[in-house]
């Protein structure tokens, strides 16, 4: 079920009217020596990025996945003597 607004604003765009920008000449250029407003930056983070494990970290924990992998094949081994 599709919900319509019964408000005639809602379907308006949102861009300004070209004909009441000041600034404008015909044609959509702006006048030498107008500028736009300053706009804000966008450049860095929005949030702090998560620490990752470092490499020294990932080592160790490869290591020690393989010495118990290694260990169930042993016992394995093992339990079947």
């Amino acid at each position: 079920m599709s919900r319509e607004s019964n408000d005639p604003q809602a379907h308006v765009p949102q861009n300004a009217d070209p004909a009441n920008t000041p600034g404008l000449e015909p044609g959509g250029g702006v006048a030498p020596g107008d500028t736009p407003p300053a706009a804000g930056s966008t450049s860095g983070l929005s949030a702090p990025e998560p620490k990752v494990p470092s490499l020294r970290t990932n080592a160790i924990i490869g290591i020690m996945i393989a010495a118990l992998f290694a260990a169930g094949i042993l016992a394995f081994f093992v339990a079947r003597l």
